[in-house]
């Protein structure tokens, strides 16, 4: 069978795009599964995740819990250097423009929110879960528009088309060192509730002894994929099972039992 991997979540500039695709390429080395294996890009997303073939991908956790589990096996998750993140517990900046009047998340109360998608745990079911408690009749923003993307989410959020935006902090912290320009003038306002991150995961075809030696390199990196990890600002990696993503559906049913299942 040719094998595909595909590493498309946090490449915004091409510096980080290729920095994804030398790791990939160094953890297949170390896990000896380099030979057959074609990289791809501009993958359609969340379909891909469920592609005969599938070696290594990166996955939101929302569509995991929600979709995945039986297409996919959780390999590890990283334990990114950058605010808000735990270890490899992740969180969504909540982003505002500086000049907003935007003070506190109440203060959003009938503004517009910039949605990446309607899948994402970041943009969306994080976002739901913060203001669930401010909800009234099942509506807290005036309006939820759908962007495609987080850097689009941003770009929304500057240009004065929406007002706040829940931002994956590490796709965030990536936008500040690698596109200044598109952050400035725009601000944190807080930060989400934590969940495990976004995770590395085998495709359902691959076999059991192929998935352990990803995870086997994965948690104990040789000094070739050692070396690719700092400029992705990845510390180490955390084996996380079913029973940690089920925190994403946690919170969902906490906006659920708050009268909020939609983000609206």
């Amino acid at each position: 069978m040719s094998w595909t991997v595909a590493l498309p979540m946090y490449n915004v500039s091409p510096r980080l795009r290729d920095g994804y695709e030398a790791f990939a390429a160094a953890l297949l080395l170390q896990a000896g599964l380099d030979s057959e294996t074609m990289l791809v890009r501009d993958v359609p997303l969340p379909g891909y995740w469920k592609h005969p073939g599938l070696l290594l991908s990166q996955t939101c956790g929302y569509p995991y819990v929600t979709a995945l589990r039986d297409d996919v096996t959780l390999l590890a998750t990283p334990c990114y250097d950058v605010p808000g993140c735990n270890g490899s517990d992740y969180r969504s900046a909540l982003v505002v423009r500086e000049d907003s009047g935007i003070a506190t998340l109440a203060d959003a109360r009938g503004r517009v929110a910039a949605v990446n998608e309607g899948h994402s745990n970041s943009g969306m079911n994080l976002l739901r879960h913060a203001v669930a408690p401010l909800a009234r009749d099942g509506r807290f923003f005036g309006a939820v528009d759908w962007s495609g993307s987080h850097a689009a989410s941003v770009a929304m959020v500057r240009a004065g088309a929406a007002d706040i935006a829940a931002i994956d902090c590490v796709t965030w912290a990536y936008l500040c060192e690698e596109r200044p320009a598109d952050v400035a003038g725009l601000a944190v306002l807080g930060y989400s509730a934590a969940t495990p991150g976004l995770p590395l995961v085998a495709g359902a075809d691959l076999p059991a002894a192929s998935v352990e030696r990803l995870r086997t390199a994965l948690l104990a990196p040789d000094a070739a994929l050692l070396a690719t990890l700092a400029p992705l600002r990845v510390r180490a990696f955390e084996y996380r099972g079913d029973e940690a993503y089920d925190r994403i559906a946690q919170l969902e049913d906490e906006a659920r039992a708050l009268g909020y299942p939609l983000l609206a």
